[in-house]
């Protein structure tokens, strides 16, 4: 029982903590860092107690929802019909599309060679009293028409931003060429859009405001419902997917920022670092994407058109951890649990499926479960055998999720190199003056 009231005492303590660094001016990613860390800390010293707060993590995570639709509406529609013409949209969205597919298609491979290096799923048995209800596998064919937005107003309510996506591109591309015929007509409705852009933005601004406290409440409870003892028996695969995500971020990213967008790959990752630690403790790219857009156009400096088309599609398009990297290892994983022995035609299978699946994947939480279960599909191995890896998914979700967000940020800044809406002289400027911005 007294434990119970130190543990109200302790957590009231850290909110009071939270809100004078903000008072102090600590920045947004330092607050968010130090509120993950005590998160843990709380979770695994006070244990369930430490549940008490959970809602509070819920509540922040519904209220980065909210936002998402509108969002993604507002600042889309508005920031694409800035572009000069539809010529340059195609540019920016064939790019963009292009650029996630092929660092998903890499994430698969580097997955392939750590899951074949640490030898992952050998010596592995499976527990035939596990069960697992696999998921309908939609055909390609199926994938493509759900991306079509036959009812806008259902997509918006069931969360499906692909089709909201391209009804958005449809609406913005109208709005373009009949600027051209009649821009006296068409002012109103993009002034209105512009304003409502902006309210959005301020809203966002607010809510997120919000996110040391949100994600004290997650890591916390995280911490505390997940025992060390439940872990043990998949540790390697843990690792494995830490280590791949760490070794894609670092070698894919960084030389595609280092070769390709010729800027310092660390002084990135350091401007980028708010969106990771809100991505790796949220658990969603889908719910992150407001604190992406943020990131990529205060602190990374590229266009917000750029940003938000990039950032946008990136929550639901070549999702590198999700659709790359850990159906990878779940299939080498199985494969190995199962005695089944890959050829090279598995491994080209495996990629290809990969990046096939990744297209359409909502980015929230458990979402790699059905990108997965295709991969399994196609490549004929026992489905029932991802049962063994979803007990420590809220584990392994954590550094996907950062690896998918790390990924459409780097497209996106690597598009924006390409059609110049990147002030690298804003970029380049002493970090000093960065971080002192609240973001």
């Amino acid at each position: 029982m007294y434990l119970h009231y130190i543990t109200i005492i302790v957590l009231i303590v850290v909110f009071l903590l939270l809100y004078f660094l903000k008072r102090k001016d600590l920045n947004f990613g330092g607050r968010v860092l130090i509120a993950m860390f005590l998160g843990i800390l709380a979770g695994a010293i006070f244990k369930k107690d430490v549940l008490i707060i959970e809602p509070i993590g819920k509540i922040f995570i519904g209220l980065i929802k909210m936002l998402v639709i509108p969002l993604v509406m507002s600042s889309l529609i508005s920031n694409v019909t800035s572009l000069n013409n539809t010529t340059q949209l195609r540019k920016i969205g064939v790019k963009t599309f292009l650029l996630l597919l092929l660092t998903t298609g890499i994430a698969s491979v580097i997955g392939i060679f750590t899951a074949n290096i640490m030898n992952l799923g050998v010596g592995v048995k499976f527990a035939e009293s596990t069960s697992f209800e696999a998921k309908e596998i939609l055909a390609f064919s199926k994938v493509l028409l759900d991306m079509i937005p036959l009812n806008p107003i259902s997509s918006m309510a069931n969360g499906q931003v692909i089709p909201i996506i391209i009804f958005c591109l449809f609406i913005a591309i109208a709005i373009i060429i009949e600027s051209e015929k009649n821009p006296r007509a068409i002012k109103p409705f993009k002034d209105f859009i512009d304003s409502f852009a902006k309210i959005m933005f301020s809203l966002t601004q607010i809510i997120i405001e919000l996110a040391p406290y949100g994600v004290f409440s997650l890591m916390a409870s995280v911490a505390a419902k997940n025992g060390i003892s439940t872990l043990l028996p998949l540790a390697k695969f843990i690792v494995a997917i830490y280590v791949a995500c760490t070794i894609h971020i670092l070698a894919t990213h960084g030389s595609l920022l280092m070769f390709v967008g010729k800027v310092n790959p660390i002084k990135f990752f350091k401007k980028l670092y708010p969106a990771q630690v809100v991505a790796f403790t949220t658990q969603s790219s889908y719910g992150t994407l407001p604190v992406t857009l943020k990131v990529l156009t205060e602190r990374v400096k590229i266009s917000e058109k750029i940003a938000s088309f990039g950032a946008s599609i990136g929550t639901t398009v070549g999702l590198n951890g999700c659709g790359g990297i850990y159906p990878a290892l779940v299939a080498i994983f199985i494969a190995r649990m199962f005695n089944i022995d890959f050829t090279l035609n598995h491994y080209l299978i495996l990629v290809l499926t990969n990046i096939i699946s990744s297209i359409g994947i909502a980015g929230v939480p458990g979402a790699a479960t059905m990108a997965t279960t295709v991969v399994l599909a196609n490549l004929g191995l026992p489905v029932e055998g991802l049962a063994m890896v979803l007990g420590i998914d809220v584990v392994i979700d954590m550094a996907r999720t950062m690896t998918n967000v790390t990924g459409a940020s780097v497209v996106s800044f690597l598009v924006a190199n390409f059609e110049n809406e990147f002030d690298r002289e804003a970029f380049n400027k002493d970090d000093k003056t960065i971080t002192s911005a609240k973001i």
